[in-house]
Parts: C-alpha cells; sequence; structure tokens
C-alpha cells in the first residue's frame, strides 16, 4: 500500500533550491521564523554529493529544520522521513530526523514522541543517512508513534550537540512505507494501524472501534494482531475478526462481535474457552443482533461453577428467547466443586408454610441450598434469605417439621449456574453435553422464570444433581430428548443419593428422555405435567433388591400425563409430602392422573415390589381421578404379588370416599394378582343358600372396599337345594366383611349357581 500512489497524496517536501521561506527554523507552523535571510543558513549549488544543498552554521543548542507545508497522516498508512548530511567543519554535531503533530483544527498534539534517533557526525564530508518512521501503530521499526490523534506533521531534522559546526543537508525526502508493515493485497485491516498499542494497559477501545469502522466499510476482516489488548469500554465489532493477539476487558464490559458470534471466535478473543464462553455469554443477554450462541462443537475445560448472572453483570431479569447449542462443557475436578455445607437452628411454622424464622447464623445459609431435617420432604431447597430478620424462604412447605430444630443446608456446585438472576425465561440449551464427571451438579435454574428449555442435550454423571430448580424458574420448563447418566451405576438403588431433575411450579414437558440409574428420576412438585415417552431404569445388580420411585409426584391431586414411558425397575410414587399440614381437610387429595400406554417392567426384586405407589404423609386422604389404562407390566426372574400399593408408612387412605379410579385394559405377566377398576369377576355358590358371600378381594386396587355393585349376571340357572328353578332377583350389600371387601348377595330362599358381577371399589363420580 502506498497512499501517494493509490490515493495521489502528495508527501515530499518541496526542495531547499525553491525557496528556504518553505523551511521553518523552529516548529514549522504559519508564523513561525524561517531559514530565507538567515545570517547562518545559505543555498549551496553543485555540491559534489548533493547537489543543491543546504549548509547550516550550528549556533543554538537544538538548531531546528522544519517543513512548512503539512505531511498529512492517515490510519495505517506509515511514513519515513530521510536525510543526507554531513559536517564540514568546526564542531561536530548530532542529528536526528523530528516533527511537529499536528491534530484537528491545526493545535499541536501533545505527549507525543517527536524526534527519532541520533547519529552523532564523527568525520568531515563523510555523507551519513539518518531516517526515523512515523505511523499510528505500535509496530516494531516505529520510531514515532502517534495513534490517531494527528492527522498532519511538520517534518525536518534537528542539530543537536556541541555548536559552532557547520553542516550540509540534502533535499528531505518523504515517503510511505507502509507496505515494509502490510501485505501490499490484504483481506484485514489491523487495529494497530488505528493506535490501538497491545500492551495490556493502554485503553485500546476506541482503536478498537475506528478500526473496525474502517473494516466494515471496507468489507475486510478485522485483524487484532499479536499483542495484548486492554478494552475499558463496551465495544461492537461489526467486521468479522480475527485474533493473532488477545484481549482484556473489565468483567463489567462487553465486546459484542455480531459477524463473529461464537464460541471459537470468544475464546481466540479472550485466550481462553472458559472466558470466553462467559463473555460471549455476556453480549448473548445484552444484544438483539443474535438469538443463539454456537459453541461451534467445541469443549470447554470448565474449572469452576458458571456464575450465568456475575458473567452478564448489569441483568437481573431476562425474558427475551436466548438458546446456547452446539458443543461441551467438561468439568475439571478441584476444590471449586466442593459442596457448602452449614447447619442452623431454626424454627417453623405451619401457618407460614415457606418460612424458616429466627434462623441461626442464616448469613452463612447459602441461598440454593438443599434442606434436610426431621419433617423435611425430598427436594426442598432456599429459595431466599433475609438476614436482617433472620428467615428463609423455601421452595416448598415442610410436612412434619413444627417447631424448632436443627436443619442441615448443602450447597451443590453447578456448572452452569442461573441462580444470580431473579428471573430467566424462554432459555434454551440445545445439543450441549455437560460432563460432570461426578465432581459437579449440572444446572441450578434461577428462581422465578419460565419456559427453560433442554433440548437434544446430555448430562453425563453429576456428583449431586442434574437439574435443580430451588424456587419456580421451572415453570413450563420442557426437557426433550435428552440423557442423564447417572455417576452411581455400580451402587445399588437404595444407596444412590443422585436425582436427575425436580421440579416445584407447574405445565412441565417431559418427552422422549432416557435417564440411568438415578435415586430418582424426577421429583416433581407442581401439576399440570406430561411425561411422555421417556426411558427411566433404576435397577441393579442385586438379586431380589430394592428399588425406589422413578418419578415422584409431591404435588397433590397433580392433573398430569404419564403416557408412553418405558418405566423400568422403578415406580411411580405419589404423595402429599409438600403439605404443611398433609392430614386431609378441605384441599384436594391424590388423583388427577392419567397413566397409559406404558412399559413397565422389573428384574430381580422382592415380591412385595410395585410400580404404583401412594404414600399419604397425613390422614384422611383418598384417591379421586385416576386413570391406569393400556399399560403392560412384566416382571423378570421372579413373580411380583401385585403392581400397585400404599405405603402406610405415615398414613392409611380413606377407602369410603374413593371416586372416580378407572383401571382396565392393563397387561400383566409375572404379576401374581391382576387388579381392575370396575373389576368383573365370577362366583359359584355351589352350597344352596339364602345369602351368597362374595369376595372381590385382591382385585380391587389399592386395598380398596367393594362399595358399588353394577351388574349382577346369572350364568345358566340358579337353583333351590332340589335343583329346583329360582327366578327371583337377590339384594346386594356392599362393603362387607372385616376388610369390607365382600358383598352379600339375598335370594328369597336357598339357592345355588354361578353369578358374574361387575364391582367397583369407587364411586364413579
Amino acid at each position: 500500500m502506498n497512499k501517494a500512489i493509490t490515493d495521489g497524496l502528495i508527501l515530499m517536501p518541496l526542495a531547499f533550491q525553491v525557496g528556504l521561506d518553505q523551511w521553518s527554523s523552529e516548529d514549522g507552523t504559519p508564523g513561525s521564523a524561517t531559514w530565507a535571510g538567515s545570517a547562518n543558513a545559505a543555498l549551496v549549488t553543485a555540491d559534489q554529493d548533493f547537489g543543491d544543498a543546504l549548509e547550516i552554521l550550528k549556533q543554538q543548542d537544538v538548531t531546528r529544520l522544519r517543513f512548512m507545508g503539512q505531511t498529512p497522516l492517515l490510519p495505517g498508512c506509515y511514513l519515513r522521513v530521510r536525510a543526507r548530511v554531513k559536517a564540514m567543519s568546526g564542531n561536530l554535531p548530532s542529528v536526528r530526523i523530528a516533527g511537529w503533530a499536528g491534530g484537528a483544527g491545526e493545535v499541536h498534539v501533545a505527549g507525543l514522541i517527536e524526534t527519532g534517533p541520533s547519529l552523532i557526525l564523527t568525520t568531515y564530508g563523510k555523507v551519513e543517512t539518518i531516517e526515523a518512521i512515523i505511523g499510528a501503530g505500535n509496530r516494531t521499526g516505529v520510531d514515532m508513534i502517534w495513534g490517531t490523534a494527528p492527522i498532519f506533521g511538520h517534518f525536518g531534522l534537528d542539530l543537536t550537540g556541541a555548536n559552532g559546526g557547520v553542516v550540509r543537508i540534502d533535499d528531505i525526502e518523504i515517503e510511505d512505507v507502509t507496505s515494509v508493515f502490510l501485505r501490499k493485497m490484504m483481506d484485514w485491516i489491523d487495529v494497530r494501524d488505528f493506535g490501538a498499542r497491545g500492551d495490556g494497559v493502554s485503553d485500546d477501545a476506541a482503536a478498537f472501534e475506528a478500526a473496525d469502522a474502517a473494516a466494515a466499510a471496507a468489507g475486510r476482516e478485522l485483524l487484532v494482531s499479536a499483542g495484548t489488548y486492554f478494552l475499558d469500554a463496551d465495544v461492537t465489532l461489526e467486521a468479522p475478526a480475527r485474533f493473532e493477539g488477545r484481549v482484556t476487558m473489565p468483567d463489567a464490559r462487553r465486546l459484542s462481535m455480531t459477524r463473529s458470534f461464537d464460541l471459537p471466535s470468544y475464546a481466540d478473543a479472550f485466550g481462553d474457552e472458559e472466558l470466553g464462553f462467559r463473555k460471549a455469554f455476556q453480549a448473548l443477554l445484552n444484544f438483539s443482533d443474535h438469538e443463539s450462541l454456537d459453541l461451534g462443537g467445541r469443549r470447554i475445560e470448565v474449572t469452576g461453577p458458571i456464575d450465568m448472572a456475575a458473567a452478564v453483570a448489569n441483568k437481573t431479569t431476562f425474558s427475551s428467547r436466548r438458546v446456547i447449542r452446539n458443543g461441551q462443557l467438561n468439568v475439571i475436578d478441584g476444590p471449586a466443586w466442593t459442596p457448602v455445607s452449614a447447619s442452623s437452628l431454626a424454627s417453623y411454622n405451619p401457618a407460614v408454610p415457606t418460612t424458616l424464622s429466627a434462623v441461626a447464623n442464616v448469613a452463612n445459609v447459602p441461598v440454593g441450598a438443599l434442606v434436610t431435617g426431621n419433617g423435611v420432604g425430598r427436594e426442598v431447597y432456599v429459595t431466599a434469605k433475609n438476614v436482617g430478620a433472620a428467615t428463609l424462604t423455601l421452595s416448598q412447605p415442610l410436612y412434619g417439621a413444627a417447631g424448632t430444630q436443627t436443619y442441615g443446608f448443602t450447597r451443590f456446585q453447578y456448572v452452569l449456574d442461573f441462580s444470580g438472576f431473579a428471573q430467566l425465561d424462554r432459555m434454551i440449551l440445545e445439543n450441549v453435553e455437560i460432563l460432570c464427571n461426578g465432581a459437579a451438579s449440572g444446572i441450578l435454574l434461577a428462581p422465578a422464570g419460565q419456559v427453560f428449555h433442554l433440548r437434544d442435550c446430555f448430562i453425563n454423571a453429576p456428583k449431586d444433581r442434574g437439574i435443580t430448580s430451588h424456587g419456580s424458574g421451572c415453570q413450563g420448563m420442557m426437557v426433550d430428548r435428552c440423557q442423564f447418566l447417572s455417576n452411581e451405576q455400580a451402587l445399588r438403588s437404595q444407596d444412590r443419593t443422585t436425582i436427575g431433575f425436580n421440579a416445584n411450579s407447574n405445565d412441565l414437558k417431559i418427552r422422549d428422555n432416557r435417564a440411568a440409574r438415578f435415586r430418582h428420576f424426577a421429583v416433581l412438585g407442581g401439576n399440570g405435567n406430561l411425561l411422555v415417552g421417556n426411558h427411566w431404569f433404576q435397577g441393579d445388580n442385586e438379586t431380589a433388591g430394592l428399588r425406589l420411585a422413578g418419578v415422584v409426584l409431591a404435588g397433590i391431586n397433580v392433573k398430569s400425563a404419564i403416557t408412553g414411558n418405558y418405566i423400568d425397575n422403578s415406580f411411580v410414587e405419589m404423595t402429599n409430602e409438600y403439605e404443611a399440614t398433609p392430614d386431609f381437610a378441605n384441599q384436594f387429595s391424590f388423583g388427577g392422573l392419567t397413566i397409559s400406554g406404558n412399559i413397565f417392567t422389573a428384574n430381580d426384586v422382592a415380591p412385595w415390589f410395585s410400580w404404583i405407589v401412594v404414600k399419604p404423609f397425613g390422614s384422611g386422604h383418598f384417591i379421586q381421578g385416576l386413570n391406569i389404562s393400556g399399560n403392560v407390566f412384566k416382571a423378570l426372574n421372579g413373580a411380583i404379588d401385585r403392581v400397585e400399593t400404599v405405603d402406610t408408612t405415615f398414613a392409611t387412605l380413606d377407602n369410603s370416599r374413593m371416586r372416580n379410579i378407572r383401571i382396565e385394559g392393563n397387561a400383566f405377566n409375572a404379576v401374581n394378582q391382576v387388579i381392575a377398576n370396575p373389576v368383573s369377576f365370577e362366583h359359584d355358590q355351589v352350597t344352596a343358600a339364602t345369602v351368597w358371600t362374595v369376595s372381590a378381594g385382591a382385585l380391587l386396587p389399592f386395598g380398596g372396599w367393594a362399595r358399588n355393585l353394577e351388574a349382577v349376571t346369572a350364568e345358566g340357572m340358579i337353583t333351590g337345594p332340589a335343583g329346583e328353578r329360582r327366578s327371583d332377583m337377590p339384594f346386594a350389600a356392599v362393603a362387607q366383611g372385616a376388610a369390607k371387601q365382600d358383598i352379600t348377595l339375598n335370594w328369597l330362599a336357598a339357592s345355588k349357581g354361578r353369578v358374574k358381577l361387575r364391582l367397583r371399589m369407587d364411586n364413579p363420580n
């Protein structure tokens, strides 16, 4: 590149013979003194070395020679000022190229180096060449680094040293030597050419913006050449960027690369993939140019929890759709992943169901910590704390903790920690693998928010949790086509502690996922959930082994559907452990659930294992609105007694209030007792009697009573003791016997024969 050629710039000063009034003995600015008519200067013609030359008798400590014309300076353009000189007589001085930096308005730009290297003249009559290079960029070989503030210069030379010597000077030359630094044909613009120093200290933000504007206008790449560039401002780059050097910024400053918005570019910019990810996420939430951050298939080595809110630094709420996709986060084990534990004495009042009060050392309890203690249900977390009031806000009520006790608090460490946001909506992770490596947990959601979406992702070997919601940030959460792999594959199911995910809010869509060998795949506290097409399995290698719940439905009357899943070596558990007063009063009770079209299987389990378990934490509860239909139940390596049961650890169900339960069309394999409701069966009365006692017994699900007889049909003739035909119709009495699972058919006279019955253990409406 040569601006004198390409842009027609006039760089060369006038020859001395044109007139010494064009040459200043001061700084070269208008009005400064010139060499014209000076007693110690003369124009010499026909010098044997120079032809026409200027001869000066040095009489001042610094004798200046400056061209009064304004030599233009452009960003990216480098000028070489060259002169040939020789000493003629007297004392031998030193010589150096010098200039005066002029800015807009023809004012002097102070604070710059305006002299080049000095050369001592040692011999009379010897021609010496002195030169210096001037330019905006901090490049090797540039003698006067002026940045972009100067737009012109007055150039010449200085004589320094002893006075009294006579020196002759050839015409001064100025030429464009940009090609020394840059390729003649290039598709990039370097930030150094616009004043970026790359020393890691100077603020290069303005230079980056200027260089980017030029690159974008010219359709070129922006080159950040070798160096460390400190940017102390928010910088937006519109041109594609290429990094040989790296960038440093304060945490609160943002770099937005609109044409290079991907993790590889940010990793190159900051010289570190983890830091690059944080800064790219910061830009994602601060600019509308992109809705997604592509990780470029890169593997990010993560050395500690990534505080996503701290990375953004300036937002506590965000509601626009944003996507992080296509990469891998790989945990490097270290002390940063150690969970934080605390214990505190605190009081609980069921009338204030989500508050712990009078919490000792409340400041030491971390938000997001799992709460443990007597009467605390599974997956209860600290949502917020008030140090001044000594209170903690909990994600769920406690079922049996009234009074004062010591609670444990454990804050797991998560690869992606969104808990610093007050509310975060519509955040999506797509095709992202989180390799927890048994050292870290996966994702901690914000305390509030809607429609967090995880799709086509893997969460591998979490130390404690895959996804945790410690508030309502799980509202409407969607998890699609993901895989959760436990770090506890070799342990017995009852020894495992890890959980795939939990939720406190409503309307989850959990579809087509696969989960292996957690303690629980999911603990769900809300209503309106759909679990469709998933496969979760929690077996082990123990013969007649214990199995735990795969899905825990801890929200009462869940209004949910579990459809088309493969439920393997685990069970579906319905509880009300998230009620502060778990005894039934006037709330809904268990139900609102459809379990249909699922495959249930179990291997090497104890006979008392069941796939559907109801566990009331208080008395007086019942089931209302339950549909179990079209499922296949199959036990391998040993049969089980039945597919459903009531866990009476805390309480039993009130069978007198069972309502709207439908269990039909299921297939039972290696199950000793089939169930249905309504149930159809037959009774043979061999001995004539006026009262037939008919027992439905174990056919009735959940230990239910024989409450409603829908139909009685005689199969064949009903006869008396002598075989005489009976034509009367018996009346029935329901809920008979000690277990209330019998009915009696009362005949006008002693009768015998076979009847078919259709019986319910509930009221149909």
